[in-house]
């Protein structure tokens, strides 16, 4: 900020001609002397081109000068900006279309007004070319996995570039990552191969624990005549219980027993 020292003996004469007008036209002057800004605004005043010291005024009323001042109003509060869809060529050569939202607001009112000629269209590029340049770096899988990670860099990014305009960064966030449909296509196609690879080994884990418990009941069995029995008779009471058509003959496994003895 400058000092009224600097606006020279022409500035003090034109100073001392705007209040001599104020004065001259009291009351109607204070209609258009007397400014409001709101509690989530500022007022960046500049007299005959050069910045008041103090820096910015508000939030309530101020007073500026007729003809000599002039003032600009800055919002204070949190803008988003929603990154259009951006087409980024990734580190292993793939397409992928990426939007993002911004969010950020003035935290300097005198810096983004006398430092930058447009503090939010500038930020708002920025974050469109910074968006683009660090996911050209990442590869498919980080994209797609690492959000979080990349969304923290961009911000760290954004934010250390608009300090000097007065800006702050609050947050970034990577809304949606667009691949192209043969992509699409072609990791469906993998994900279902892998699936159906890892189905079949279960299946033959299955088949093999399986194989090995009837194994094991077949050698306990062997051990005892009477636990077949015991287990034909409960396999009969498990069939009965069911609610269906099938006709049972139960047919004692001694009666088979006799006739193969008598063919030996």
């Amino acid at each position: 900020d400058e000092n009224d020292g600097g606006i020279g003996v022409c500035g003090w004469i034109l100073t001392a001609l705007s209040w001599i007008l104020v004065l001259a036209t009291m009351p109607f002057s204070f209609c258009v002397c007397f400014k409001v800004v709101q509690e989530y605004e500022r007022a960046v005043i500049f007299r005959l081109g050069r910045l008041l010291q103090g820096g910015s005024r508000g939030p309530g009323i101020f007073f500026i000068l007729p003809c000599i001042e002039s003032y600009s109003k800055v919002d204070l509060r949190t803008s988003v900006f929603d990154v259009p869809p951006q087409e980024v060529l990734t580190k292993d050569s793939v397409t992928v279309s990426v939007d993002a939202v911004v969010y950020y607001r003035v935290s300097n009112a005198t810096v983004s007004v006398a430092n930058v000629e447009n503090a939010h269209h500038s930020t708002r590029l920025l974050a469109q070319t910074t968006l683009r340049n660090m996911l050209g770096t990442k590869n498919l899988h980080e994209i797609l996995g690492d959000r979080e990670s990349i969304s923290s860099d961009m911000q760290g990014v954004l934010d250390d570039a608009t300090e000097n305009w007065g800006i702050k960064v609050e947050r970034v966030e990577i809304k949606d990552v667009r691949l192209p449909v043969q992509l699409q296509r072609a990791m469906a196609a993998e994900a279902e191969a892998a699936r159906e690879a890892r189905a079949k080994v279960i299946a033959a884990e299955g088949e093999q624990k399986a194989s090995r418990a009837l194994k094991e009941a077949a050698e306990v069995i062997s051990l005892s005549p009477a636990a077949l029995q015991l287990r034909y008779l409960q396999t009969l009471n498990t069939i009965s219980a069911e609610k269906n058509s099938t006709i049972i003959f139960p047919l004692p496994i001694d009666f088979l027993q006799h006739f193969f003895n008598n063919k030996e």
